[in-house]
């Protein structure tokens, strides 16, 4: 069976009704015999939301837990995505940086990926499920929530596509619901 990873940015997952279209889209690709893994941006403007409001409550927020704000827009963009694909009537799971693999140095902001366990997503694949796997985030070696910057979920994708020697990955942008 052939693995892809497909990625969908914040826009393709804006609302409701997009991201029910996202989730046919992925399901249309399982049932052409695919196994698929998918990466998450955080819905529309979420990031850039959550920035300002935590600009907010403090003038320098810390880094640290900046990270951990932010971490949380691609989580509800894997669940949301996750629970579509499951209504499908497709075996699906929902995957934190951490449990998909994703280690990084402690960069707050702008991490790095140091490495790439993948066998947890393997594992899942091998069940017969779509994985869904949020982007943008990883853990250091002491599990604290980092984000990789700007483009993060792209490069989620492409280091999941290389550890799991994907046979192919796509990044869908602004994906028209119909």
């Amino acid at each position: 069976m052939t693995l892809i990873v497909q990625k969908f940015g914040g826009s393709s997952l804006s609302d409701a009704h997009r991201i029910k279209h996202v989730a046919q889209r992925v399901a249309n690709a399982w049932h052409l015999g695919k196994q698929v893994v998918v990466v998450v941006s955080a819905m529309g403007d979420t990031t850039d939301d959550l920035i300002d409001l935590a600009t907010e409550v403090s003038i320098e927020p810390d880094p640290r837990e900046l990270d951990l704000l932010l971490s949380s827009g691609e989580l509800v963009s894997c669940a949301l995505l996750t629970m579509a694909i499951r209504s499908l009537g497709l075996d699906a799971v929902s995957l934190t940086g951490l449990q998909a693999g994703i280690h990084t140095d402690t960069s707050y902001g702008r991490a790095r990926i140091s490495r790439v366990d993948a066998g947890r997503v393997a594992s899942e694949i091998n069940e017969n499920r779509i994985a869904v796997v949020a982007g943008f985030q990883g853990v250091t070696e002491h599990f604290d929530v980092t984000t990789l910057g700007r483009g993060g979920s792209d490069t989620t994708a492409v280091a999941l596509a290389v550890a799991l020697n994907a046979e192919r990955y796509a990044a869908y942008t602004d994906v028209e619901a119909s």
